[in-house]
């Protein structure tokens, strides 16, 4: 009894390892070419850094321990992103668009589904400095370029943007308070608890928040979004970036304009890429990402960023890399 590992924590065996290993390999080279530069952050580090601008949900994943030489609070990373950007604005510091790439560990507190692992290799890229959609482009494609070098099969996007709630909560200068309750309430597509909260909002930015949990689907949900949701600038730009990341996606997309997955982290388009999970099983969720400027706010430099990080070991399990030739 006393070999066994806590729950959610495993051992990578050979062929397994073998797998992940030829796979990390391709990615990273695949990332090099394009320009991304490879940094290897530590596995932990003082709280006050590690979960700077990340919002509580990162919060809740990370263990924390006291340092003994120190006497200081540590964390060990649930999440590589927060530490790439730190780099950025702290290390390199540079002045132009930097493009950086990596690949570890993570360890969580509770494990994302119940099916899943407590310690991911994560692997991701991401560009900071440039807060133009053109980036937003180069991320989503070369996101999907990884996923063919895996050699996955049924790839596709789920794709909304922060900027659609947060312009319209904005927009009707609803308080903090209430702001919260309605994206519980979103996250949950909870419709009789948005009516109730709603109903002292103007018509217009009812009928409009009411909207948003049947905004799901095709490239027809941006046709009926542009007609029926208020005509503020915030709002139409974030739909004219979902169009075109729609327009340019080798992959299938669909949208979902009441996703707000890392409401308080992200600051422009989200996205989740699945993949056929093998076996008759349901779609994986391999690959998570998205715009996040205010991140490098929070540590002191404001810089536009994006990017995605790929679950390896997921990717792993149902890659076809033997067959997976570069794009």
């Amino acid at each position: 009894m006393r070999w066994l590992l806590p729950e959610h924590i495993e051992d990578i065996l050979p062929q397994e390892a073998a797998r992940i290993e030829m796979l990390r390999r391709r990615l990273l080279d695949l990332f090099m070419e394009k320009r991304y530069e490879l940094v290897m952050p530590p596995l932990v580090e003082f709280t006050d850094s590690l979960l700077t601008g990340t919002g509580r949900d990162l919060e809740l994943r990370t263990f924390k321990v006291v340092d003994q030489l120190s006497g200081r609070m540590m964390g060990v990373r649930a999440d590589i992103t927060p530490q790439v950007a730190r780099i950025d604005a702290h290390l390199l510091n540079r002045k132009g668009v930097t493009r950086l790439c990596y690949c570890g560990s993570v360890l969580h507190a509770r494990p994302a589904s119940p099916a899943a692992t407590r310690e991911p290799i994560q692997i991701g890229a991401e560009i900071f400095g440039h807060a133009g959609v053109a980036c937003d482009l180069e991320i989503q494609g070369l996101l999907c370029r990884a996923l063919g070098v895996a050699g996955v099969k049924g790839a596709r996007m789920d794709v909304g943007h922060v900027a659609v709630f947060r312009s319209l909560v904005r927009a009707a200068a609803i308080g903090h308070d209430l702001e919260v309750d309605l994206f519980e309430a979103l996250q949950k597509k909870d419709v009789p608890t948005l009516r109730i909260l709603t109903k002292r909002a103007d018509a217009k930015t009812r009928a409009a928040l009411l909207l948003l949990p049947e905004l799901y689907g095709g490239a027809d949900v941006l046709d009926l979004a542009e007609k029926k949701l208020p005509q503020l600038p915030e709002l139409k730009k974030a739909l004219a970036t979902l169009r075109a990341l729609s327009e340019a996606s080798p992959i299938p997309v669909s949208f979902d304009l009441a996703e707000l997955r890392g409401y308080h982290y992200h600051s422009g388009v989200v996205f989740d890429a699945y993949c056929d999970g093998g076996s008759g099983a349901a779609s994986l969720l391999i690959a998570r990402g998205g715009r996040y400027d205010e991140v490098g706010k929070a540590f002191g430099r404001p810089r536009a960023a994006t990017g995605f990080s790929i679950e390896l070991r997921s990717l792993a399990s149902v890659a076809g890399t033997k067959k997976a030739k570069r794009k």
